[in-house]
């Protein structure tokens, strides 16, 4: 695959007026539902030389594409929670994102739509897209998709990885020649901890059923939040030393320097809880949020580590909604692979971390090589296929997805 840094730029929802759905993928997972679809821009199919910008034509001269036409547009990100299913669904009808749902809706015994999808949603909620929408889920496997993402973003997309300690980002040039292998650590409902060799080859090492969902139900138990949002932020506003049993707290202010551990850091997450005496309702929700989500990064990270430690992987890159560039959920995952590695490992983050798995069901068309997708064209033509193709391009370095946003790309078409 030729490669291209894809320039992030802001995104509201595009007009089905003015563009054209040419793919689209879903990840439904126990928590959030994703979607990645690719849209182009009316006026932005280009046969020759003279639409094209002077970045563009450079690309268009290099040898095979040289009279591929370059389709213009994005690819977009949007999340729904899986629980609000009906939701994402109305949304796919209303933006006109499913490949012939309506013809489908006015012609039923005609061939059935499919798209791609991956996690276990797509076998639960199979039917609500099918009788409402008119199109059948393809299902793809769920690891298989998560590191084809990975990989895909780590390959192509420009500062995609950076690490994350004490307020301060820093982005990492990844080399292509040495890239692997890593250890991707899916932060979703659960964990899931996969050591990544190469373009499909993968094993799942490990995992944990301490994550994303358990940071949800339980702080949804403690503060009454009503979204996965407002938890998060919720959290911000907290203080966990008001819940947490610091390692000062039980050494009368000091420090425990022999085994190294500071002052501040925490020997009992929830500790204080069981020598107060307070009762529940006692305790700020944001202090407790704050906690439970201490709590929960800091045991992924330190599992993270051991497992990269028993493979022999320095490098370790974290995904999934639950991290969602939260300040304290980063920190507090790199501060622990840092302290039980002693600085000779690196937590480092994705800035499409949610998508992984969506973007791996989009690039799933592509897995025999062949490197095609289904197109939707207007309505009396018939499809054809497209060349995913894409050329190094500079991003901008405030870029940020957090969710439904897009990323400006081209492709070949084949």
């Amino acid at each position: 695959m030729d490669q291209r840094e894809f320039e992030i730029q802001p995104n509201s929802d595009p007009n089905p007026s003015t563009t054209h759905v040419y793919h689209l993928a879903l990840d439904i997972g126990g928590s959030l539902n994703k979607l990645v679809y690719f849209t182009k821009d009316d006026d932005h199919f280009v046969d020759g030389e003279a639409e094209i910008s002077p970045r563009n034509t450079s690309e268009k001269s290099k040898g095979s594409r040289r009279n591929h036409p370059v389709l213009k547009g994005k690819l977009n990100f949007k999340k729904f929670e899986t629980s609000k299913i009906d939701d994402c669904i109305d949304f796919i009808k209303t933006m006109k994102l499913h490949p012939g749902g309506s013809r489908q809706q006015e012609n039923p015994g005609s061939q059935p739509i499919s798209i791609k999808a991956t996690g276990g949603g797509s076998y639960k909620y199979a039917d609500p897209f099918k009788e409402r929408l008119g199109i059948n889920l393809d299902k793809e496997d769920e690891m298989d998709c998560l590191v084809a993402g990975a990989n895909f973003l780590l390959e192509v997309v420009d500062r995609e990885a950076y690490t994350y300690m004490g307020d301060q980002r820093q982005f990492v040039q990844i080399d292509q020649n040495d890239l692997y292998p890593y250890l991707l650590v899916n932060i979703g409902s659960g964990v899931s901890m996969i050591k990544v060799e190469g373009n499909g080859k993968f094993e799942r090492v490990s995992g944990t059923s301490i994550g994303g969902g358990t940071f949800w139900g339980l702080g949804k138990l403690l503060t009454q939040c009503k979204s996965f949002d407002e938890l998060l932020e919720l959290s911000y506003q907290g203080n966990n030393k008001e819940v947490d049993m610091l390692v000062g707290d039980i050494y009368g202010g000091m420090d425990y320097a022999k085994i190294g551990l500071s002052s501040t850091a925490i020997a009992s997450s929830f500790g204080k809880a069981m020598s107060d005496k307070k009762e529940r309702e006692d305790y700020r929700p944001e202090d407790m949020a704050r906690s439970l989500l201490r709590m929960i990064s800091n045991n992924i990270g330190q599992i993270s580590y051991l497992n990269a430690l028993r493979f022999g992987l320095k490098r370790i890159f974290f995904g999934g909604f639950f991290i969602q560039r939260h300040p304290f959920t980063m920190d507090t995952l790199s501060v622990a692979v840092n302290f039980w590695s002693k600085g000779e490992a690196k937590a480092m983050f994705l800035r499409h971390e949610g998508f992984l798995g969506a973007v791996g069901a989009f690039m799933s068309s592509d897995k025999h090589g062949l490197k095609e997708l289904l197109v939707k064209q207007e309505a009396q033509q018939s499809p054809t296929k497209l060349s995913f193709a894409v050329d190094k391009m500079n991003g901008q370095l405030d870029g940020e997805l957090i969710g439904d946003e897009s990323i400006e790309c081209s492709v070949y078409a084949a």
